[in-house]
């Protein structure tokens, strides 16, 4: 298959790695070097030469506040029966765009990204397929994922972005708390140096991404809930109330260990 995608960023440029060994890949990128350093890859110059190209299918890896821009650009150069896909963390405005739209389509989110996954394993990495998606188009990325071992969830649109808001802005939120409270004097614990850790690998990500992470219009439930359980924390130690923080840790550990996540589809051969 012919595959042209959008973007060599982080993301465009492992998915690019990923799919030249079995498909033929061209990446187009408006900042043409960086797509010119990806080994064994076919550099697409400017979106008219995907008329030459003849995608069979057009994978959109840009950031989200160009996601929309950079398919209107590419489309008028595909033929009717190319397949487009994004990976976009989050979802507003994709769904009516593909519905006014000709193309079949398949909408995907692989959850991980360079700085905390082991690109080489990816077996405890989970990936998200939405089920307004074209049949076909996403039977392709179905086996893709599969091949990569991958965990496979499957969620329509209006369930994505509430569930990404969970799985996304709640630690990234708490995470940016603890960076924004930090000073140029301290004596870190092991718990404290786990904790900047897990902060300095956070930001280290681009700044679209964490953007449109916490732009996601679900967020502000997420934060809401976050201020809440701190204005409680609060009140505990102002009254220095030792049972309330006894039922309040238990209560934390009921979550840690009741806590599940979503089942996945994890149908490949061992």
């Amino acid at each position: 298959m012919r595959i042209a995608i959008l973007g060599a960023g982080h993301m465009g440029s492992w998915l690019a790695a990923e799919l030249r060994a079995a498909h033929e890949v061209g990446v187009l990128d408006l900042d043409g070097a960086r797509a010119e350093r990806l080994a064994g890859i076919g550099v697409i110059r400017e979106y008219a030469a995907l008329a030459d190209f003849d995608p069979q299918l057009l994978v959109n890896a840009v950031s989200l506040s160009n996601t929309l821009a950079a398919f209107s650009a590419a489309l008028p150069f595909l033929r009717p029966g190319c397949w487009i896909s994004d990976l976009a963390s989050v979802k507003a405005g994709l769904p009516e765009y593909y519905r006014a739209g000709p193309f079949r389509f398949a909408s995907v989110h692989p959850m991980f990204g360079p700085t905390f996954a082991r690109l080489e394993n990816l077996e405890e990495e989970n990936a998200i397929l939405i089920t307004d998606s074209d049949p076909e188009a996403m039977a392709f990325f179905r086996e893709f994922f599969r091949r990569l071992r991958l965990h496979i969830h499957e969620c329509s649109f209006a369930e994505h972005d509430r569930l990404i808001a969970y799985s996304l802005t709640l630690p990234f939120a708490s995470t940016i708390v603890f960076a924004a409270c930090l000073d140029a004097k301290s004596v870190p614990g092991t718990t404290f140096k786990k904790h900047y850790e897990i902060a300095r690998g956070l930001l280290a990500e681009d700044d679209d991404l964490l953007a449109e992470i916490l732009f996601n219009r679900y967020s502000l439930e997420q934060l809401a809930r976050i201020t809440g359980r701190l204005e409680f924390l609060k009140h505990v130690i102002k009254d220095r109330d030792t049972e309330e923080a006894k039922k309040f840790f238990h209560g934390l550990r009921r979550n840690i260990e009741t806590s599940k996540f979503l089942t996945a589809e994890r149908n490949f051969d061992k």
